[in-house]
């Protein structure tokens, strides 16, 4: 026991003595479980009252959220009027001023094109429960035939005779029962304040969040670069650099989104128009703008679009011609615009993965409901574009972002580590696209090798796992053998000149294989010999005649080693007239600089990656 509970007075309630009891080496220690720590307790408290201010807080946060959005879409327009000599106060007006009227002339025009779908919409209703009629009916026939068929094989049975019921007496009725209640209707009166109120009330509130968006989105323009200053005091006034970084590069990102998206939202509404009013639905406009809108929201937002205008083409044909039109025109209009025309303007990919903005549109509809759905890509954007930049919401980019969670070392690693070579094999494939196969080998596997000699020296990986890694490595390494190599000066060019040797790491025969691959592709040819045959017993009976250069291959080695010395003498002993070449693997070895222990060890050439290797065997005309 130690001392602190000494000085807190224990005392062996048995023998009464004070002295704390002696460990016992020997006895089973059970380990305690381990609690969560306190910092990610805090965490999850702090990440739940946010969902829970986002979601009460709706009403308030929603008209500041669009505010700033809107800040973002028309902040590049201020700036161009500002660069025209104009104040930065008539600009923000006429900037305000032109995006209200535009939202009026859509506004005026959608309410215009929805007012004359009301006069026909008895007769729509009817042409809908005819086709409703007539599918019911061919349902019904066809479930009669086939109940029919199916009946015709049973046997017929005899109907039972019918069981004659005594008809009960009804209850004499009184004249009170039959005595009619007079009803009499009274009609409200009806005051010019009702009236203006069942008028006003559905659209007072739209109309309330619109003047609170105008008034901040105002604000927020004038006010832009004090906001930023305030903002990087608040929360980076010690890394000011980051902090200017992350608010320019979430400013920009935003900025381009909102106005590419903008423009390809606009000129996909326009073209959707023009195609229903061609094939002749009614309301073309007002289902383009709809269109538009809903193209904000990523890969379901073009098909909920589609939705309204086909079933009205359903209602208007009396046939499914017209609504199999619309659903082509969206078929083949929107695939054009998300894969040519998107990609032309602002690249393949916002910064957000497929998933992300999928899960990130259900949490923000959970929240803000349709409000949230159309804005669930650009506020995701906001959390993404913060943890690139700051260290403790890094898990943000990491969960939602589109860049690889595991660098191509670390992802051949764990594939390696999991003993899946063919998943490694598939990521070399890819990787090979835009590399050559010796910066594969050097960049990637020899990389991935010296974490696995890390991970072997503090003890995670055992013989028997290390051995079933090599095994998956070398599958993956005779996969990528090319089908043909260099060809052969000449016939005696096929006898083997290099012998490439295993240091005693398990992981130094992947490396030997990767050697005498890569020489094979330059026509030199190469035998592997294992570490067992180099050995002090068995050294003795190793053939090396016709042997020019011998390579020997190291992932571990630190300082001085005498197992690499004494197997470079016997090496050369077996072979006097070979040159060496000796490979030290991990990086910033001293043996790589150090021309005393190059001496000592005894070797003609060092080297550090396989290109130096191919390079200086090459290179002494083999």
């Amino acid at each position: 026991m130690s001392s602190p509970d000494n000085i807190a007075g224990y005392k062996d309630v048995v023998t009464g003595s004070r002295e704390a009891p002696a460990d016992n080496p020997g006895a089973a220690q059970i380990r305690s479980a381990s609690a969560p720590e306190l910092k990610t307790l805090a965490g999850v408290a702090v990440g739940t009252l946010v969902i829970a201010a986002l979601y009460f807080g709706q009403e308030v946060l929603i008209p500041i959220t669009l505010a700033v959005m809107l800040s973002f879409v028309l902040s590049p327009v201020v700036n161009l009027l500002q660069r025209l000599r104009l104040w930065r106060a008539p600009a923000v007006i006429l900037t305000v001023i032109a995006a209200l009227g535009l939202l009026g002339l859509f506004g005026a025009l959608i309410g215009s094109q929805a007012a004359s779908l009301t006069v026909n919409a008895p007769q729509y209703a009817r042409t809908i429960e005819a086709k409703v009629q007539g599918v019911q009916g061919f349902a019904v026939a066809r479930l009669a035939s086939i109940t029919k068929e199916l009946g015709g094989k049973r046997p017929t049975t005899t109907p039972r005779a019918a069981t004659p019921t005594l008809a009960t007496p009804s209850a004499p009725t009184t004249a009170d029962q039959r005595r009619p209640i007079p009803v009499e209707v009274v009609q409200g009166s009806t005051s010019p304040f009702a009236i203006a109120r069942t008028v006003l009330e559905p659209i007072l509130g739209p109309l309330e969040t619109t003047v609170i968006v105008l008034i901040v989105a105002i604000f927020v323009l004038m006010q832009k670069e004090d906001l930023r200053d305030r903002f990087i005091r608040l929360f980076g006034s010690s890394d000011l650099h980051r902090t200017t970084r992350a608010i320019d590069d979430a400013g920009q990102r935003l900025s381009k989104y909102f106005l590419s998206q903008l423009a390809v939202n606009t000129c996909f509404g326009v073209v959707i128009a023009l195609g229903l009013w061609l094939i002749g639905i009614p309301s073309p406009a007002m289902w383009g703008v709809m269109a538009g809108l809903l193209r904000f929201v990523p890969y379901i937002g073009p098909f909920l679009a589609a939705v309204a205008p086909a079933a009205l083409g359903a209602a208007v044909d009396p046939g499914w011609g017209m609504a199999l039109e619309v659903v082509a025109l969206f078929v083949i209009i929107e695939p054009l615009t998300g894969y040519v025309i998107e990609p032309l303007l602002y690249g393949h990919s916002t910064g957000l993965s497929p998933v992300s903005v999928i899960v990130s549109a259900i949490f923000w509809t959970w929240l803000w409901g349709p409000i949230g759905l159309i804005m669930s890509t650009p506020l995701t954007l906001c959390l993404v574009v913060m943890g690139r930049h700051v260290k403790s919401l890094e898990f943000f980019d990491v969960l939602l972002g589109d860049r690889p969670a595991l660098t191509p070392i670390e992802s051949f690693y764990q594939r390696i580590l999991a003993r899946n070579p063919d998943e490694a094999l598939a990521q070399a494939e890819m990787l090979l696209a835009d590399r050559s196969l010796t910066e594969y080998y050097d960049g990637v596997v020899l990389e991935g090798l010296k974490l696995a000699v890390e991970d072997e020296a503090r003890g995670t990986i055992d013989r028997a796992g290390a051995a079933q890694m090599t095994k998956s490595m070398m599958s993956v390494i005779e996969d990528l053998q090319p089908t043909s190599g260099a060809a052969p000066s000449d016939t005696t060019a096929n006898a083997e000149t290099v012998a490439c040797v295993a240091g005693h790491g398990p992981f130094d025969d992947a490396v030997t294989a990767m050697l005498t691959q890569l020489l094979g592709q330059q026509g030199v040819h190469a035998k592997r010999i294992p570490n067992t045959a180099v050995s002090r017993d068995a050294v003795q009976t190793l053939d090396l005649t016709g042997i020019d250069v011998i390579a020997i291959s190291y992932l571990e080695v630190t300082g001085s080693p005498a197992q690499l010395r004494y197997l470079v003498r016997r090496l050369r002993a077996r072979a006097p007239n070979a040159r060496i070449v000796v490979g030290l693997w991990p990086q910033g070895e001293a043996s790589l600089s150090d021309a005393a222990i190059q001496q000592a060890l005894g070797a003609d050439r060092y080297v550090s990656s396989l290109h130096d290797a191919v390079e200086n065997i090459v290179g002494w005309g083999l």
